[in-house]
């Protein structure tokens, strides 16, 4: 399916979504009690600040200056599989690690439907190259939630 959505239009959805997920992170960091969860986010966090400098800048033109790759992240599935948490209650670290989980499958799902839809192959790789980012982070958050939620212990 192909669509017609001006370029500057998805860019600068795209940036907004960038930095709506950086400053949702910075609040989870502040409901974070663990520091390993507080240094993850802060990670995280700058991570999409990273996307949003990148898209500003492809928006401008600027497309050699910041790079992504397109890599294959391990889809652990643990997100698909599991509810939302409700970010409003008290969260433990298994919490904010599944909340994140959930967000990045989102994110991941936005930029790859919106290559879906675009012919021009240089769009379409670089929506492909954002959505293999956020793959990436759900990858990183699914990974510290089934450490943390199912830890291994002194017995194996």
């Amino acid at each position: 399916m192909s669509s017609n959505i001006p370029l500057s239009e998805i860019l600068n959805t795209a940036i907004a979504r960038e930095e709506g997920a950086y400053f949702f992170y910075l609040d989870l960091i502040e409901r974070a009690e663990s520091k390993d969860a507080k240094e993850t986010l802060q990670f995280i966090a700058e991570e999409e600040k990273k996307h949003r400098r990148f898209l500003v800048d492809y928006k401008s033109g600027k497309k050699g200056k910041t790079s992504l790759e397109l890599s294959t992240p391990v889809n652990y599935k643990i997100a698909e599989h599991l509810d939302e948490v409700d970010p409003d209650k008290p969260l433990s670290s298994t919490d904010i690690y599944l909340i994140a989980a959930h967000r990045e499958m989102a994110a991941n799902k936005f930029y790859t439907e919106l290559a879906g839809m675009h012919s021009d192959p240089e769009v379409k790789d670089m929506l492909l190259k954002m959505a293999s980012e956020e793959l990436k982070h759900k990858e990183k958050m699914e990974y510290l939630y089934s450490n943390t939620a199912f830890a291994q212990t002194a017995g194996g």
